[in-house]
């Protein structure tokens, strides 16, 4: 099993890949995510990802949940509550009357969470996206109340501007919980905002950093090099020509060069890069099927050089 890093202050220790729950109910079925979370813990992970608005998005899907629910059937079919960790989030749109951070609203949400995950407790807990209209004290008082209650263990914040999360650290320092991780978006490609926005204050305050779309919707794989690549999938639909561009094919040319050199795929490389960035816990990465989490997991056992992230970096 792969070395584990400590969650900020949190007490949690994860392996250093965590594995995002946005695919299952959706692009893979009940069965595919059940052989995908086997996959994931057979290779030596411990930290699975998900959000009660997985998979809102998709039709016939709306109020979400569907995430969730396969992650609790799982649990329970395999009895793996005390081997892995379960983080959700809460915040985003489930319908009109159920969105943001009050108090009131965090303290409903986390009951159909625990339901739908079949568990009476989360490890982490995370605003999915900050509710300005609220101080930033006002979810954290709903947190506190989770923790005592033990139905939360440690907190989390995700697409946060970097004063809100300064003041919501601050308010920490008056006996609230302490938001124990960031989760941005961060990649080879997405670089600029969260070293320029967040990286300082992560490391000063040593919160911990999971990253979404470590793998940039799939680009990173190298599997999308042309408009005609996009029709591959439903997710390649999704990354429309963001990254078919002169600083996409750059980044494509050094990570087929990396991987070349130590005979893995671009996607270990893209991965294992984020697993060594400086304040960087554990990127999130999806698979579906058992196939590609194999070739995730293993992005955890490889060590690039320094000329090596040189060259990633541009």
């Amino acid at each position: 099993m792969a070395t584990t890093r400590e969650l900020g202050r949190s007490g949690l220790h994860l392996t250093p890949l965590v594995l995002g729950g946005n695919v299952f109910g959706w692009t893979a079925d009940e069965q595919t995510s059940f052989a995908v979370l086997d996959a994931f813990v057979a290779g030596g992970g411990n930290a699975i990802d998900t959000a009660d608005v997985y998979s809102r998005w998709v039709p016939g899907h709306e109020g979400g949940g569907q995430s969730e629910t396969v992650i609790g059937k799982w649990l329970a079919q395999r009895g793996r509550r005390d081997d892995v960790l379960i983080f959700t989030k809460v915040g985003m749109e489930l319908a009109p009357d159920k969105k943001g951070l009050s108090k009131a609203y965090i303290k409903q949400a986390v009951e159909a969470s625990l339901k739908r995950l079949q568990t009476d407790y989360l490890d982490l807990y995370q605003s999915h996206q900050d509710d300005e209209s609220l101080p930033v004290t006002e979810p954290l008082e709903a947190y506190a109340e989770l923790i005592k209650e033990g139905k939360v263990r440690a907190i989390g914040a995700s697409n946060f501007k970097p004063e809100r999360l300064q003041a919501a650290l601050g308010a920490a320092q008056t006996g609230l919980p302490r938001y124990e991780s960031l989760q941005p978006e961060y990649n080879l490609y997405d670089r600029e905002a969260f070293e320029r926005d967040d990286l300082a204050i992560v490391q000063a305050s040593g919160i911990g950093v999971i990253p979404y779309f470590g793998l940039a919707a799939g680009f990173l794989t190298g599997k999308y090099r042309s408009e005609d690549d996009l029709k591959k999938s439903q997710r390649g639909a999704g990354i429309g020509k963001k990254y078919l561009n002169d600083k996409g094919f750059t980044i494509l040319k050094a990570l087929d060069a990396v991987a070349d050199r130590h005979g893995i795929s671009q996607a270990q490389v893209a991965l294992a890069w984020l697993m060594q960035a400086p304040g960087i816990t554990a990127p999130i990465a999806s698979g579906t099927s058992v196939a590609q989490v194999q070739e995730l997991t293993k992005a955890m056992d490889v060590q690039l050089s320094a000329a090596d992230v040189a060259e990633l970096q541009g």
